[in-house]
């Protein structure tokens, strides 16, 4: 080292500091080598300030059932109750879904798309839930009225619900309006609603309408039976954005997606050894959890001022600080 060159102890620095650091590295790398680097940074790593948000949507999608109960009740934990939001798809167990509610006394946001839950278990959830201000609960076949108005009774916050469904997953179905109704009479503050290919009537629609005074976006590409007349909607509804019922050639991604409103820069990333244990000294029980051909392919990590996507096919050791 140079004469006079100042000596940098990068273990000091703060955990805000190391984590904008830490997210130019690889997901695999923060999860199977920063641990192990030296204590300082695995506490940064596991810490549950780097626990705000958690989004495993897509990696869920091709993960094995008992990996994602696995998972989920390793990232949560580690959140110590502090995750303001939990994305995840293809939920199957109703021990989940109580596991999430027990610990969501900070829970905004809340996505559980393709999910199993049923009309019963949202009835017990729901009043657990109270904080949340965006539902989605798309593409889950087993919910019905019963369950939207028990979100909307305990949820008194609501802001946005996403409904969606798929073309083939409603095939058949009989007319969707009570949860049109269960809309109207307990969710009044929403903002932002997603209703595409529920089988409506005008009629529903229009009560939704009448409750739902703030309404800024309506989707209803998909519902065929509704028909909304254009002077109307100029008329009593000039602040309000439909989409639909006729599908576009391309999908219009949400005008709330990324809003700061529902989703902050907060930390969150994954570690999965033992609250305790030397983590720089050995293999982590559970890193079995990445060596299956799923791997870590999907996972989101955000930090303090942004956010990146990282697929991992590998990993190095990081240069020695």
């Amino acid at each position: 080292m140079a004469e006079g060159s100042e000596v940098r102890a990068w273990e000091e620095l703060i955990p805000d500091a190391l984590s904008l650091i830490f997210r130019n590295l690889s997901l695999q790398e923060i999860l199977t080598v920063i641990p192990r680097v030296c204590k300082s940074w695995g506490r940064v790593v596991s810490g549950p300030y780097c626990w705000q948000e958690i989004d495993i949507e897509e990696w869920s999608l091709r993960c094995k059932p008992e990996q994602l109960d696995q998972m989920l009740h390793l990232l949560i934990a580690r959140s110590c109750g502090s995750f303001r939001r939990l994305s995840v798809s293809g939920l199957h167990t109703e021990s989940m879904f109580s596991f999430i509610a027990d610990h969501a006394s900070s829970l905004q946001r809340l996505e559980l798309p393709r999910s199993d839950i049923s009309d019963s278990i949202a009835e017990v959830i729901a009043p657990r839930l109270s904080n949340i201000t965006f539902l989605d609960i798309s593409y889950c076949r087993k919910i019905g009225a019963r369950a939207i108005e028990a979100f909307g009774k305990h949820c008194r916050s609501l802001i946005v619900l996403r409904r969606r469904m798929h073309l083939l997953e409603v095939a058949g179905k009989v007319c969707q309006d009570e949860e049109a109704y269960a809309i109207a009479v307990t969710m009044p503050k929403l903002r932002h609603l997603e209703l595409a290919y529920l089988h409506l009537t005008t009629r529903a629609v229009l009560d939704i309408l009448s409750s739902c005074k703030d309404l800024e976006y309506l989707d209803l590409r998909g519902c065929w039976d509704v028909k909304l007349d254009q002077k109307y909607l100029k008329e009593r509804h000039s602040g309000l954005k439909v989409l639909g019922p006729d599908i576009i050639d391309c999908y219009e991604q949400s005008c709330w997606d990324g809003c700061s409103d529902y989703s902050d820069s907060s930390v969150y990333t994954w570690d999965f050894v033992e609250d305790g244990e030397d983590v720089y000294e050995g293999l982590s029980d559970d890193d079995s959890i990445w060596e299956d051909d799923q791997g870590l392919e999907g996972f989101e990590v955000r930090f303090y001022g942004g956010a990146f996507s990282d697929a991992v096919t590998g990993f190095d050791w990081p240069p020695s600080p």
